[in-house]
Order: C-alpha cells, then sequence, then structure tokens
C-alpha cells in the first residue's frame, strides 16, 4: 500500500491526519497531484456525498475598516479606492438575500466590515434580516467581526443558523498580516459562537506569503476549535495593499493544499471562496474533486465573482449535484439575459 492510499485510509478511519503526516502527503502532492486529488475525492464522498452547497453573500456595510489586515481592500489603512457606506436597511439585505435564494445558494452571509458592530440600531436591522432570511428557506450566516458570549447567544435567539469568522492564517504567521488585533481575540470570538450554540464557519487567505506549514498549522487550530465549515480564499492582490504584488500561487499547488485540508478536516464542509476564478483558472472544476464540496457563488465583498449559471452547471458536468437548484430569471443564453426583458422585470421585482 503506497503512502497515497495508506494516508487516505488513515483519514477516512482515524478522522483526519497528524502535522507530519500532511506534510508527508504534500511533497506526495508535488509528484502526483491527481493521485492525491482522486483520494480527496474518495473522502470527501465517504463523509459529504455527491452534494455541492453553494453560498451567496453580500457587503452590508463597506469600507473604513479599523484593522491593518495587509490583504484587505477595505481597511482605512490602505488607498485602494473601494466605496464606503453605512449597514445597509433590513430590507435592502433581504431582497438581496432572495437573489441569492434563485441562484441556489443554500446559506447566505450577512458582512460588515469593521472589527465590530456597537450601534443599536445596526443591530436592530441585523436581527430584522437574519429573522426574514431564515423564513425564505435560506440558513442566515453573518459575519460582523469580533463578537462576545452575550452577542452571540443574541444572535441564535434571533434565528442565525451560522456564525462566520476568519481566522485568516495560522497563530504564527498572524503578526505579518495584522497588527491591530491579538489573534487570540479571533479564537474567542469563534469559541463564544460556538457555545452558543452556532454553526461556526472560519477558515483563511492562502498565498499571502505564508509556507504550508503554516497552512497546516492553520487547520489544526480550527480542528481543536471544531468549526463546521472551512472557506478557503486564495488572495487575490489589490492594488494599495501591502500585498499588492504578491506573485499568485500556482494552481496546482492551491489544489494539492484543498486535498491536504480535505485529509485533515474529511468530515467537514471545505469551501471554496474568493479568489478562484482568477487563480485556478481553467483548473477550477478540479477544486471539487481536491476535495471542495462547497462554494461561494455570486460575487464576493468587492470584487466581482462569476454567474452562478456556470457554478450549476460546474457541478452538473461534474457528475454532482447542489443542494439547491438555481432558478433562472429566464431562458436566454447567459449573453442574452443582460438585455431581458423578463429578467429586467424580476430584477425590478426584487
Amino acid at each position: 500500500m503506497d503512502l497515497i492510499d495508506k494516508l487516505k485510509n488513515q483519514a477516512i478511519k482515524n478522522n483526519g491526519l497528524t502535522a507530519d503526516s500532511a506534510l508527508d502527503l504534500f511533497s506526495a502532492g508535488v509528484d502526483y497531484p491527481f493521485r492525491v486529488m482522486a483520494a480527496a475525492t474518495e473522502i470527501r464522498e465517504h463523509f459529504r456525498g455527491r452534494k455541492i452547497i453553494l453560498c451567496g453573500i453580500v457587503n452590508v456595510k463597506a469600507g473604513k475598516c479599523p484593522e491593518d489586515c495587509s490583504f484587505c481592500a477595505q481597511s482605512a489603512h490602505y488607498e485602494t479606492g473601494v466605496s464606503s457606506y453605512p449597514l445597509k436597511k433590513a430590507a435592502q439585505i433581504i431582497a438581496e438575500a432572495a437573489v441569492a435564494a434563485r441562484n441556489g445558494a443554500e446559506l447566505f452571509g450577512i458582512v460588515t466590515s469593521g472589527k465590530m458592530i456597537k450601534a443599536k440600531k445596526e443591530w436592530s436591522e441585523i436581527f430584522r434580516a437574519i429573522e426574514s432570511i431564515g423564513k425564505m428557506g435560506l440558513k442566515p450566516c453573518i459575519s460582523l467581526g469580533i463578537i462576545d458570549a452575550q452577542r452571540a447567544k443574541d444572535l441564535k435567539s434571533a434565528g442565525l443558523y451560522r456564525y462566520h469568522h476568519n481566522l485568516e492564517t495560522s497563530r504564527s504567521f498572524f503578526p505579518n498580516i495584522c497588527t491591530t488585533h491579538a489573534y487570540e481575540e479571533d479564537v474567542a470570538t469563534v469559541q463564544s459562537a460556538k457555545a452558543a450554540g452556532l454553526s461556526v464557519c472560519s477558515g483563511g487567505v492562502i498565498g499571502m506569503g505564508e509556507r504550508i506549514t503554516h497552512r497546516i498549522e492553520l487547520i489544526e487550530t480550527l480542528r481543536k476549535l471544531d468549526v463546521d465549515s472551512i472557506p478557503v480564499n486564495i488572495l487575490n492582490p489589490i492594488k494599495g495593499t501591502p500585498l499588492a504584488r504578491m506573485a499568485p500561487l500556482p494552481p496546482l499547488e492551491i489544489l494539492i493544499t484543498i486535498a491536504v485540508f480535505r485529509f485533515l478536516l474529511p468530515d467537514r464542509d471545505i469551501k471554496l471562496c474568493g479568489g478562484k476564478e482568477k487563480n485556478l483558472r481553467q483548473l477550477l472544476p478540479l477544486a471539487i474533486v481536491a476535495g471542495a464540496n462547497s462554494l461561494m457563488t455570486g460575487n464576493y465583498l468587492t470584487t466581482d465573482g462569476r454567474d452562478s449559471a456556470l457554478d450549476q452547471e460546474m457541478i452538473t458536468d461534474l457528475g454532482l449535484t447542489a443542494t439547491r437548484e438555481l432558478k433562472p430569471l429566464c431562458t436566454c443564453s447567459t449573453k442574452a439575459r443582460k438585455t431581458c426583458g423578463r429578467r429586467k422585470v424580476a430584477k425590478k421585482q426584487g
């Protein structure tokens, strides 16, 4: 039995690998990337089946963030030209959730810029939005920065399904990425959300200059925190940020990293998020082969994604199914949809 098969069986039987084994797997993936990806597919299907979860998000409060995360276009520390605006009204958030539902999303995330939410008026809008989104049949998710135990309980009582809070990178590499708050504040937020009975989504960004050892360290931390979903973002360098000139990761390295994550966290959702189109290019479908069982669909916080219909098509072409089907506004081709009268009417109706 060779190393890849041995580690695959170990991941299935023992529910994960050690850090040393993960490093050995990454090395094997450099020489045999497609064998490692094929093994990751077996692990994904063993634990998560053949269904792919789609998630939509909306940036409801943008820009002017006091944190100095070196990858972020919304940081007030950098001149990036990104628009800023106050918290959207609940009605606006609900309307965008309805679009995500039509696009096949099972979960919908409300995301705010900044370290935390303090204003009572903002909390009131957020609670109203959560309640209405849940009534649509969507699973409401939210990312509000740092929260304490009481706020986590309040969100759970309001009907929130999942709290999202990325650790961004490993504890040892974090000082290279952010200096305005401590790593333990992020860890404490994840712990508060878990303690309140919320599902937790927490991951990070790869391609920021970290090594594979840092990525494995991050996953080990997330495993100890018992998070449910791990979003994997791939750096999309933004002009004006300190990482604007960072060289992109090779697509195969990204895919091997995703496969290693699947071996390390065999029974959890691994979600491919921001930067996937730009960095994986024509190899994007292989991210699912490499072990991802979830995709962020539609646009991101400050950058464009792609048409959700393409994600649904990709899933179907791989012989898999989405947990929710796309409900197209019309039957026109992708190019024709921009001028279709039926689409315009449906958009006007919200």
